[in-house]
């Protein structure tokens, strides 16, 4: 009896094995794949999975984003395994080190790692020449390289991974196959597919836990809407068009109060906006030349200087929106120089033209009340002396008037009192 229950809880301790979790990391590392990847690895352990797989295709991204999802993996009690994949997938840049950080590193036939030079992951400088020709390193370059250089050999040592090779990716921006990859030591295994990298890690011991992957469930997990929304406003570009949507519904609000709806909408743009400046590489300079901008092209359509403000405004806005971004050359993070041209000559022609009539509209004469009835023309609706009823302006007034007036005559209001008019006859 006792055999038999012995058996029958070994078996279902077989068929309840703990699962694998798989994390696609794809595209662009930014702040949303780091939140992403973050909470996945967390709900993991929490979920007492026995092994995490990033599944990695990406050029490379933030470097406070890489470091996010860096952190997320030394902290997790639960194994990570970074298997680049499937066939024609990347882990340049950023995702080199994620993968040296990885207590497993594996590829699929057919990918490619490394090309981790600091330039594009982490907003340093290239090499510029002097005046032989010879490249040369300026001081923050040199700062940037020897930082990344050591973070990767620091995960190299950890991992008992090839720490030359990982310097010379960042140094040289070299890369590798997945084959000569295994070679030198760079990754642990080579798999088609997460079935087959599980068939290989089957019975490791990793990070002091044995693998049981054998008859585990392989539960894939997707983005969520608090993924999309992250992904969408940290953009730089949706995050460029949110910062003016924010400013013309201020400046509509504040020309036309009372209106609310341009007022509500700047203010909910503005504060998104503001959100996903924080967590992208910002230049602030270039924010403030933007906003300078704007205002000097405003001011145009207020004070008569005859274009110079506009056009320095046109030139301070252009100048600051290539500049938002510090580092242009972070894969999928740069505002196209054509969104920057299109934007600056709608904002100027919208600003100048627009908002100057709308000025123009508020100096013009009051069209209502006492001024929008005197000098108006009106038919006399019946024959009357002293006082009688006309029609002005489409509606009856009670009108006075010196002489006789016969019904069907022309009259024009000189003077109002209260609600009796005073007119003339029309010869």
């Amino acid at each position: 009896m006792r055999l038999v229950l012995f058996t029958a809880l070994l078996w279902v301790g077989q068929a309840l094995a703990a699962p694998v979790v798989v994390v696609p990391i794809e595209g662009a590392i930014g702040p949303a794949t780091a939140d992403f990847a973050r909470r996945a690895i967390e709900r993991a352990a929490t979920d007492g999975a026995q092994l995490v797989v990033l599944r990695i295709d990406t050029p490379g991204g933030l470097d406070s984003s890489m470091r996010e999802i860096i952190k997320a993996i030394l902290a997790s009690p639960v194994p990570v395994a970074s298997f680049v994949a499937p066939s024609g997938a990347r882990a340049a840049s950023a995702g080199t080190f994620i993968l040296y950080a990885s207590h497993i590193a594996a590829m699929a036939p057919g990918t490619n790692l490394g090309a981790a030079s600091p330039v594009s992951i982490m907003g340093g400088g290239g090499p510029s020449t002097d005046k032989d020709g010879k490249k040369t390193d300026d001081t923050m370059t040199k700062k940037v390289t020897n930082d990344a250089v050591a973070y990767i050999r620091g995960f190299a040592q950890l991992r008992h991974r090839n720490a030359d090779w990982a310097e010379q990716a960042v140094r040289e921006a070299v890369s590798l196959p997945a084959e000569e990859a295994l070679k030198m030591k760079v990754v642990d295994y080579i798999a088609a597919d997460v079935p087959a990298l599980l068939a290989q890690l089957d019975g490791k011991t990793v990070d002091k836990k044995k693998l049981e992957l054998k008859d585990a469930a392989i539960q894939q997990v997707q983005s969520d809407w608090r993924t999309e929304f992250l992904s969408v406003i940290t953009n730089p570009s949706v995050a460029y068009l949110l910062i003016l949507a924010g400013v013309y519904g201020l400046l509509f609000e504040f020309m036309n109060p009372g209106l609310v709806m341009p007022g509500v909408v700047g203010v909910i743009a503005l504060l998104i906006a503001a959100y996903a400046l924080h967590m992208l590489p910002v230049n602030y300079a270039g924010l403030a030349l933007m906003l300078l901008g704007i205002g000097f092209m405003v001011a145009e359509a207020f004070f008569p200087t005859y274009g110079s403000l506009g056009i320095g405004g046109l030139i301070a806005f252009v100048v600051g929106s290539i500049m938002l971004i510090e580092d242009r050359n972070l894969p999928g993070f740069e505002i196209p120089y054509a969104l920057i041209g299109g934007v600056a000559v709608a904002s100027a022609g919208f600003l100048v033209f627009v908002v100057g009539m709308l000025v123009r509209s508020h100096k013009r004469p009051v069209v209502s009340g006492r001024e929008h009835m005197i000098g108006a023309s009106g038919e006399a609706l019946e024959d009357f002396e002293g006082e009688g009823w006309a029609r002005v302006r489409g509606e009856s007034w009670r009108v006075r008037t010196a002489v006789p007036v016969r019904r069907g005559e022309r009259v024009r209001v000189t003077s109002m009192d209260g609600l009796v008019l005073t007119v003339e006859v029309e010869r």
